[in-house]
């Protein structure tokens, strides 16, 4: 990978490398502090599969199959490049073929797979301090990172990130603690019980890279304007367009379809998870009223004039949307034909909501029940 020719895009070493090197030192803890946090966190991602699986309904799936890991920032910097790896091969292969002879091939021998690897390892720098929690579902397996062995992925809690968040809240560092976990086991529990989701997200995913249909120039063009971004440059042009994100450069027609689905149903994922941890916190997290209100506060300002950029530039604005749009899909579905009810979105792909049907309950009811009856 130290040259272009016959070497992959993105040089996924030294991404890491890069990433795992700028990424912001997490809080202060003694060591004993550090192992009393990674246990709690351990403890509470286990009670919460009981308190998720009671209020879903939602019991009959192996959780087993999928690891729960408490990691550093570093850890997930390696977790999500071996998974970004494994799902963007077949794009990455096709934009690879296509340089060789195509307008831009000369600028890309210039411009190398390292450099691309380090304007990732920036972006990736910048992310690793800010996810709580992840659940993995196209996660390989790596040395130090196990995975489920039957296509169970893993569940990571990041430690650093859950005390820096707390203590800046100023909330119960144990009720916030276990308020994140219910978050993350419930996506836990919505692949473990749903057998088919995984493989149809896959399935998407792949028919969307497949679809991709744009020059290799521009899709690491983009990667640098966030790059620079990160880096606190200004890219050319910015404020004539408003920012536009990675995800916009690479819609055709067919995938302007797929990615509708795709949104629909990661609303229904993001929502339903922030249904659940406030639909159980009243039981077991004394203080989650404020917890609440403060973490959506803290959603919507961002962290600064850079972080609304970035945000807006890696499409992170659409993934605040879903949590807000989805949750409300869940609550208006939920009081109108009980959890029970709700849960015939899990039947098959043909019950998950359209985008259409997220913005309006009422229509997937009347799709799913009132027609069926």
């Amino acid at each position: 990978m130290t040259s272009i020719g016959g070497a992959e895009m993105v040089d996924w070493n030294l991404a890491v490398a890069t990433a795992t090197r700028l990424v912001r030192p997490g809080p202060e803890v003694s060591r004993d502090e550090a192992r009393a946090i990674v246990a709690e966190l351990r403890k509470h991602a286990k009670s919460s599969e009981e308190h998720v699986r009671s209020f879903t309904r939602m019991g009959t799936g192996d959780i087993h199959d999928t690891p729960v890991l408490v990691v550093d920032r570093a850890g997930w910097i390696r977790a999500n490049v071996a998974g970004f790896r494994e799902i963007l091969k077949p794009l990455l292969d096709k934009m690879q073929d296509r340089r060789g002879g195509g307008p831009g091939g000369a600028m890309l021998g210039a411009v190398g797979g390292k450099v691309t690897g380090v304007e990732l390892g920036m972006l990736l720098s910048f992310l690793a301090s800010r996810v709580l929690g992840q659940y993995e579902t196209f996660a390989p397996a790596t040395r130090d990172l196990p995975a489920g062995e039957n296509g169970g992925g893993r569940l990571l809690l990041v430690a650093p990130n859950i005390v820096h968040v707390e203590r800046e809240l100023d909330v119960d560092p144990h009720d916030f603690r276990l308020w994140v976990c219910l978050h993350e086991e419930t996506h836990r529990t919505q692949f473990s019980a749903v057998p088919w989701l995984r493989d149809h997200l896959e399935g998407e995913i792949q028919s969307f890279l497949s679809e991709t249909d744009v020059d290799p120039m521009t899709f690491l063009e983009r990667i640098r304007e966030a790059a620079q971004s990160l880096a606190g440059g200004r890219p050319e042009g910015e404020e004539d367009d408003g920012g536009r994100s990675i995800v916009e450069l690479v819609q055709t027609p067919a995938q302007r379809e797929i990615l509708a689905r795709l949104t629909a149903v990661m609303s229904l994922l993001e929502g339903h998870a922030d249904f659940v941890m406030d639909g159980v916190g009243p039981d077991v997290v004394p203080s989650v009223g404020e917890i609440r209100e403060k973490f959506q506060q803290r959603r919507a300002r961002g962290a600064s004039r850079l972080d609304q950029a970035l945000r807006k530039l890696l499409g992170l604005d659409a993934k605040l949307r879903q949590y807000r749009d989805g949750e409300r899909f869940v609550r208006a579905v939920v009081g109108e034909v009980g959890m029970d009810g709700f849960n015939r979105v899990w039947t098959s792909p043909n019950t998950l909501p359209t985008k259409a049907e997220i913005a309006k309950p009422a229509d997937w009811v009347a799709r799913v029940h009132r027609k069926g009856e």
